[in-house]
């Protein structure tokens, strides 16, 4: 579902706090240019041009699905919001094993 910017940050707080020990959340980033129909094929002349650069930013739990679109040139204090979120959650991501790495490297 389509949230407004405010509602969707949010939203993502509650995701966020429900996977704190299990789960995690999965979040999407795309370029959206505001069609809600499917691009023409090839040979069919092309006239579409996006009034504004836009990113459809979707997260998801598994079960709860939430989407915002954001207009890069006027929603910088929802962009900075978003950045701030994502800082203040992500201290529960694994650290890579670098052994595995080395071992690969002296195999080949």
């Amino acid at each position: 579902s389509d949230l407004i910017d405010s509602d969707f940050l949010t939203e993502l707080t509650r995701l966020f706090q429900k996977c704190r020990t299990i789960g995690s959340v999965v979040i999407t980033l795309k370029k959206y240019d505001g069609r809600t129909k499917p691009v023409p094929r090839k040979g069919h002349p092309e006239t579409y041009e996006p009034a504004d650069n836009k990113c459809l930013v979707r997260a998801s739990d598994g079960k709860t699905r939430i989407s915002t679109c954001v207009v890069m040139t006027t929603d910088v204090f929802v962009l900075q919001a978003y950045s701030n979120l994502l800082r203040a959650h992500m201290d529960g991501l694994k650290k890579k094993d670098k052994k595995s790495k080395s071992k690969k490297t002296k195999a080949t």
